[in-house]
């Protein structure tokens, strides 16, 4: 019996369908950039399963390093991040006192975000060159259109799990494929533009509950009395708000069309090729809540470990040891460092947020800005918006995140369940992801609907951004005070 996932030898370099051109398959090798990041994403995961081990501070030091050999490859108009990184530096030392601490502390949050991508990006790795998931995109993609909305954003969330923006990627492509089949410019236009909204709010209805997203990852940083078994539940009320209204607003906003839209084939395979995908997503759950519980770890800890032994595992099924040795070397070398932009972008992110709190707290508190004086459904209910500006502006939700989240009073003081201060930032988090014409699920949109990524993000997602929005509005307060 052939296992699903195996696939020939001979196409384990092919690109992914699907990827454009400076994606990590077309990028140059970096293999010293390249080992430096693995280095540093086992040191922070040291961090994760022995917290008072040097690991901690072993792999901030190592974020100065990984920076630097970002950089180095990367256009002018790109390092604007470091700009600010250094100047926050300066500003922090020029203040005296103990200035080091908000310095390794930034450090010590960017290390953990270039660990938790560098992790993740095996999966994807790993997932991209499966015979068995492109099947299973495929299928979902040529669902009729009473299924397909449906179909796409229950797959899209499935397959954001494992490939996170490469789920885009890859059902982006088959979707675009799929409705260019149609001759007729108006059923082509409508149906392309459908399949790419339910395939990006698929991805971003996971960001409040996948231990896999950042949204999870960092904000539960934050509030380690907010555990991932406590937020689980209605995090997973969160995401089906967010799937469920796109839809709803589909359905009821059907467009009409000025002729009958022809009769489609059938789709490719039967819902059998859906299988491998569910058994991997059921295999690194179990895998991820085991050690979890079992270790006590943070999940995030377990994800790190997890994730990468996944990928391995999944690469030797494929193609043997030597060639599993080949992939991981080229996944070293080459796709990592590919992944540049965005891990400078993240990674500083991280930084800028956590040590330029240390400088926006105190100057705030100067001007009189004291956040206990609002009420709090009025500060749960700003979160849910401000993000999202935030993000219209370019702001990553990182950090804003970052910025924001100290200056805020502690749950306690607002009368709230850490929980709920939880649902609020991801919810923002979330609509952000939807709207923000400077993140990658806009932008990858835009690029498969020959659209910019504004008017993804205004145009073809404002009135739903606004309708979601109100609902996990409600959600958020009722969850917080009608309990």
């Amino acid at each position: 019996m052939v296992f699903p996932f195996r696939r020939p030898a001979a196409a384990a370099a092919t690109t992914p369908a699907g990827a454009p051109p400076d994606t990590p398959a077309a990028s140059r090798p970096a293999p010293l950039l390249g080992v430096v990041l693995m280095v540093l994403a086992l040191l922070a995961t040291l961090k994760e399963w022995a917290p008072g081990s040097p690991a901690a501070t072993a792999a901030a030091l190592a974020v100065p390093l990984a920076v630097a050999l970002l950089a180095l490859r990367l256009g002018t108009r790109r390092l604007g991040f470091v700009l600010v990184a250094l100047a926050i530096t300066a500003g922090l030392w020029a203040e005296g006192g103990d200035w080091s601490a908000p310095v390794m502390q930034g450090l010590g949050s960017a290390a953990f975000i270039g660990a938790f991508f560098t992790a993740l990006a095996t999966l994807r790795s790993a997932a991209e060159s499966s015979p068995a998931i492109r099947a299973c995109g495929l299928y979902l993609a040529q669902q009729p259109p009473g299924r397909r909305y449906a179909a796409l954003t229950l797959g899209g969330q499935a397959f954001s799990v494992l490939l996170n923006y490469g789920s885009i990627a890859l059902l982006g492509s088959l979707s675009v494929a799929n409705a260019a089949q149609d001759k007729d410019p108006e059923i082509r236009f409508h149906r392309s533009r459908r399949m790419l909204l339910a395939v990006q709010r698929g991805f971003i209805s996971i960001l409040p509950f996948s231990p896999l997203s950042f949204a999870v990852a960092i904000t539960g940083g934050f509030l380690p009395d907010a555990p991932y078994a406590q937020t689980a539940l209605p995090a997973l009320v969160t995401g089906a708000i967010v799937a469920g209204t796109g839809w709803a607003m589909d359905t009821i906003f059907k467009p009409r069309l000025s002729k009958p839209a022809p009769a489609r084939a059938a789709p490719e395979g039967g819902p059998s090729v859906v299988l491998p995908l569910l058994g991997l997503l059921a295999l690194l759950g179990v895998a991820v809540l085991a050690l979890h519980f079992a270790f006590g770890v943070r999940v995030v800890g377990a994800v790190l470990v997890v994730v990468p032994t996944i990928a391995l595992g999944w690469l030797l099924l494929q193609e043997g040891p030597r060639g599993a040795a080949r992939r991981v070397w080229r996944y070293t070398s080459v796709e990592l460092p590919g992944y540049r932009s965005e891990l400078q972008l993240l990674m500083l992110a991280g930084y800028i947020g956590t040590a330029g709190a240390a400088l926006l707290v105190p100057r705030a508190a100067a001007l009189g800005l004291d956040l206990t004086q609002i009420p709090a459904p009025l500060l749960l209910a700003g979160l849910v918006w401000l993000i999202p500006l935030t993000g219209q502006i370019g702001m990553n939700p990182i950090l804003s995140v970052s910025l924001l989240f100290p200056l805020l009073p502690s749950p306690e003081a607002m009368g709230v369940s850490p929980v709920a201060l939880f649902l609020a930032i991801t919810a923002g988090w979330t609509l952000s992801g939807i709207t923000s014409p400077f993140t990658a699920t806009t932008l990858l949109i835009g690029n498969f609907a020959g659209r910019s990524a504004a008017h993804v993000g205004l145009r073809w997602n404002g009135a739903y951004a606004a309708v979601t929005g109100a609902l996990l509005t409600l959600w958020v307060l009722g969850f917080a005070f009608l309990r």
